[in-house]
């Protein structure tokens, strides 16, 4: 019997078909197996996937072996990131970030308060949909993936698929529904622009399709849309 190409070679075959290089050398945004580590579901009891660095959950130095629940805040320092599963939601949180992630059974609300976070949700129901927080901005999500950069007078917003309410925190008149599904909406949030000015066009930038492929394994997902030969601006580290 013929033995079946695993899917994740077969990945890093075309990646490198493709020429994705830098200096020489693959970027280091290729999913963790590409690069030794196969990621799959995480097991019962376990959250964290990889992490580098200075990184604190709930006041206390993270390990691998650190369990991340809802009600729990999660800090990364210089030179920092940390990949991690709250139930069925999977999260990158870069360096310098400040991130509380709040619910019950599931998340209903994901506050970042500094910092930058990939995230990807597991589809909720209208009764059940999930809230997301920045320094300008609010977000109504269900199931979607999404890239979040926070500032003091600006958010950074990419819905990379699915669907998103936003709204800027001080001007109501700023609001906006996006349907995507493949980063077709990137917004940035403003604090203080005019009414009804606050939610303006950007690019795509700082996360990859590979990232998101990652996280979605992590909770038994996978990605809808095909990574292979992926050669938009690409992160070289998480």
């Amino acid at each position: 019997m013929e033995k079946k190409e695993d899917p994740r070679r077969e990945f890093l075959i075309n990646l490198l078909s493709a020429g994705v290089f830098i200096t020489g050398t693959l970027v280091s945004s290729l999913p963790a197996w590409a690069m030794g580590k196969v990621p799959q579901r995480l097991q019962p009891g376990k959250s964290i996937y990889d992490l580098s660095g200075n990184v604190m959950v709930n006041g206390q130095v993270a390990t691998e072996d650190t369990y991340i629940d809802v009600n729990s805040t999660v800090t990364t320092g210089s030179d920092s990131h940390v990949v991690f599963v709250v139930k069925q939601d999977a999260f990158i949180l870069r360096s310098n970030s400040q991130l509380i992630v709040e619910g019950n059974a599931i998340l209903s609300t994901v506050r970042l308060l500094s910092g930058k976070l990939l995230s990807v949700f597991g589809r909720r129901s209208e009764s059940h949909k999930l809230t997301l927080k920045t320094t300008t901005a609010t977000i109504g999500i269900r199931g979607t993936g999404v890239y979040m950069e926070s500032e003091a007078d600006k958010t950074y917003v990419c819905t990379c698929y699915g669907e998103a309410d936003l709204y800027a925190n001080k001007d109501n008149k700023s609001r906006e529904k996006v349907v995507t599904k493949y980063h077709d909406a990137p917004r940035y949030i403003y604090a203080s622009r005019s009414a009804g000015k606050n939610i303006e066009e950007a690019p795509v930038f700082n996360h990859s399709d590979d990232e998101l492929a990652l996280i979605e394994t992590l909770v038994g997902r996978s990605v809808p849309f095909n990574t292979a030969g992926y050669s938009s601006p690409r992160k070289t580290r998480y």
